[in-house]
C-alpha cells in the first residue's frame, strides 16, 4: 500500500470507523489492563532496544553516491 492509498483509505467512513475503533480498544486495554502494562514495561524496553538497532540503522542498505568523484 502506497501512502497515496493509505490518505485514501484513512480518509473514507471505513478509515475513520477502523482508527476509532482501534483507539477505543486501545483505550479499553489500557483501563483495564494497567498493571499488566506496567510489568511488562520493563520487557518492552529492552525489546525495543534490538527493534531500534535493527530498524532504525536500515542495515544493509549502505547507498553510495556514485556520480560525485571523490576528493583527490
Amino acid at each position: 500500500m502506497n501512502l497515496m492509498q493509505c490518505r485514501l483509505f484513512l480518509g473514507s467512513k471505513l478509515g475513520w470507523a477502523v482508527t476509532l475503533s482501534l483507539a477505543a480498544l486501545g483505550a479499553y486495554l489500557l483501563w483495564t489492563h494497567t498493571g499488566h502494562i506496567f510489568y511488562a514495561l520493563p520487557y518492552l524496553v529492552l525489546l525495543a532496544c534490538p527493534l531500534m538497532h535493527l530498524f532504525g540503522h536500515h542495515h544493509g542498505h549502505h547507498h553510495t553516491d556514485q556520480t560525485r568523484e571523490s576528493p583527490k
